[in-house]
């Protein structure tokens, strides 16, 4: 399943309702020194200047006081040049994160990760979704996989992808399964799997006997090696699946086409609410 060709269809597409919608606004807010987040910022700024988005880019120290971090976001949620707001993460330890993502307007927060989005999420009324997991889930219908009734395994429970993940699936009827660090006998669950997800973070940790034959197996993970980017699944897996996500150019080229596609809804979301009578 390739990401790449998908998201750049998307792109296309976020580029011309832009033009036709007008005015869009994305600002991202990053904290620290993390040479892998400073990259990822970079290049969601690119791809969306690239479709006529308009982004503005803050970049605060590590040492950055949380009062302050917090008074950016007020600053931005009044701003209505912003439609959408991204608060990079990992953040510096001293920050509360939780804090932090819930003082970002729910109506801005193109990443899903408000509280109150996250419950719309799991009561089937999803505003916004978490960029990554909303990949995985248009991968999924651009190459047809079957989901309603099909065993769905994910393994990883992050609020970023694995939770998500879980939610969406479930709400395409699939039946699902969370596995984690403390599931007993990973390979048999894995190996019941119609649909796979993995997002763990550890280079091979679903090897080629894990996996069920003819299953879509999708893979999360990016991880620096002496080879370059590997991902979570044993390359091998590609002989015994029936669908597979490349790393890089699966799930990575996704994420952004949503982010973009999210920060376009925000804005005709706000819009259609100020144009409405009260």
């Amino acid at each position: 399943m390739q990401g790449a060709a998908l998201a750049a269809r998307i792109r296309e597409q976020v580029a011309a309702d832009v033009a036709a919608f007008g005015s869009v606004g994305l600002a991202t807010v990053l904290a620290g020194d993390d040479l892998a987040s400073h990259i990822y910022v970079t290049r969601k700024h690119d791809a969306a200047r690239a479709a006529g988005i308009a982004s503005v880019d803050h970049r605060l120290p590590a040492n950055v006081e949380q009062e302050e971090l917090l008074a950016l976001l007020e600053e931005l949620n009044a701003d209505e040049g912003v439609d959408g707001i991204l608060v990079q993460l990992p953040l510096p330890d001293h920050i509360d994160q939780g804090l932090v993502l819930s003082a970002v307007d729910p109506e801005k927060d193109v990443d899903g990760f408000h509280p109150l989005n996250r419950g719309l999420l799991s009561l089937g009324r999803a505003r916004f979704v978490p960029a990554t997991p909303l990949g995985i889930m248009t991968l999924l219908a651009e190459y047809g996989v079957p989901l309603e009734g099909a065993h769905a395994v994910v393994v990883g429970r992050s609020e970023i992808v694995g939770k998500p993940a879980a939610l969406l699936l479930l709400a395409a009827n699939a039946t699902v399964t969370v596995c984690h660090s403390r599931t007993r006998d990973l390979g048999g669950m894995t190996r019941d799997a119609d649909v796979l997800v993995v997002a763990v973070g550890r280079p091979g940790i679903v090897t080629v006997d894990m996996v069920k034959k003819g299953a879509a197996v999708v893979d999360v993970g990016i991880n620096r090696s002496e080879a370059g980017l590997v991902g979570d699944i044993d390359p091998g897996v590609v002989e015994r699946a029936g669908y597979l996500t490349p790393v890089p150019g699966g799930v990575g080229p996704m994420t952004i086409a949503m982010l973009l596609r999210n920060t376009v809804h925000a804005a005709q979301n706000r819009r259609s609410a100020l144009a409405s009578p009260p």
